[in-house]
């Protein structure tokens, strides 16, 4: 991982601590959940009691004293309406935000008896976004990853850079993003780990194509069948999860076929010395030759007296 761009000795070796010691294990750390910041709703059409993203303009912060602790509150705007986000305990954001900045909540809305909106969410996620139109920084290339698409979030590594910026969603997306671009600019192949005609029989993207996909969907892409993991990209890392699972079990089994039974050696003494141990005397086997009792009618009188007449 440490030769991978943005990644140094310190945060490969933190990354290590938590099982992602390749760019396979980074790669297989899916999204959690999507946000559809291509189709911005606007806050007028949310519905309260919901999870919903909310992506606007801080108009404003404040740090309230409680009797519980110290609340933080930001208000953010999309022209006439308003949503209010608040953190208990929240001091260590002041001076996050700023007036004017993009930001992006999610949470669930619950209504609001201030004059500030008419919804407010209580310890939201948050992300700070790149404003639209603002002159290009030394991050403007991973612009587009933040605004006008299907956004993935992560959960975070819990990790942080030498500089202390921790290793969130925005970092994740960040460093996935670069590792699929060195894999076009180096030409790598990655190793296909389904058979081809399996594939094709099935319709199944190639491997790099669905982790590409599920990291980065498609403009179009039913925000429905991503959370669910329905897309035709998930469906091929579950099949192949569920193939592999299988393969691993036949083989168990094929090794178990081929392995010699423990052969059992029966005479006159081993049988003896099971009758010594079991709890009553077993019946003297019946030759051949000894001739059947017939079955006795059990039936009641007249049922007997019929048989009989028979």
């Amino acid at each position: 991982m440490k030769f991978v761009r943005r990644v140094g000795d310190r945060i490969a070796h933190d990354l290590a601590k938590r099982g992602v010691h390749t760019v396979e294990d980074l790669l297989y750390h899916l999204p959690f959940r999507y946000e559809d910041r291509l189709n911005i709703r606007p806050i007028s059409e949310l519905q309260p009691n919901t999870m919903a993203s909310v992506i606007g303009e801080v108009r404003g912060s404040s740090l309230l004293e409680s009797r519980t602790g110290p609340i933080f509150e930001i208000t953010v705007g999309q022209g006439v309406h308003s949503i209010k986000a608040m953190w208990f305990r929240g001091q260590h954001l002041q001076g996050r935000f700023q007036t004017g900045q993009t930001v992006a909540l999610y949470g669930k809305l619950e209504p609001s008896r201030s004059n500030a909106g008419k919804f407010k969410m209580i310890q939201p996620q948050w992300e700070v976004l790149p404003t639209p139109g603002a002159p290009g920084g030394p991050d403007a290339e991973f612009d587009l990853l933040e605004m006008g698409r299907i956004v993935p979030v992560y959960e975070t590594l819990g990790a942080s850079t030498p500089t202390g910026y921790k290793l969130g969603s925005k970092w994740m997306r960040r460093l996935v993003w670069t590792v699929f671009e060195q894999i076009i600019e180096q030409d790598v192949q990655p190793e296909e780990t389904l058979p081809p005609a399996l594939s094709q029989r099935l319709g199944l993207p190639s491997r790099m194509e669905a982790l590409r996909k599920i990291h980065f969907p498609e403009a179009g892409t039913p925000m429905t069948d991503l959370m669910s993991a329905r897309t035709p990209a998930h469906r091929r890392l579950i099949f192949e999860e569920f193939f592999y699972l299988e393969l691993g079990l036949e083989l168990k089994r094929k090794k178990l076929r081929e392995r010699e039974g423990t052969p059992f050696i029966t005479n006159a003494e081993v049988r003896q010395a099971l009758k010594q141990i079991l709890p009553s005397t077993p019946p003297p086997p019946r030759s051949e030759s000894s001739p059947r009792s017939s079955p006795t009618c059990a039936a009641p009188a007249p049922c007997a007296a019929s048989c009989k007449e028979t």
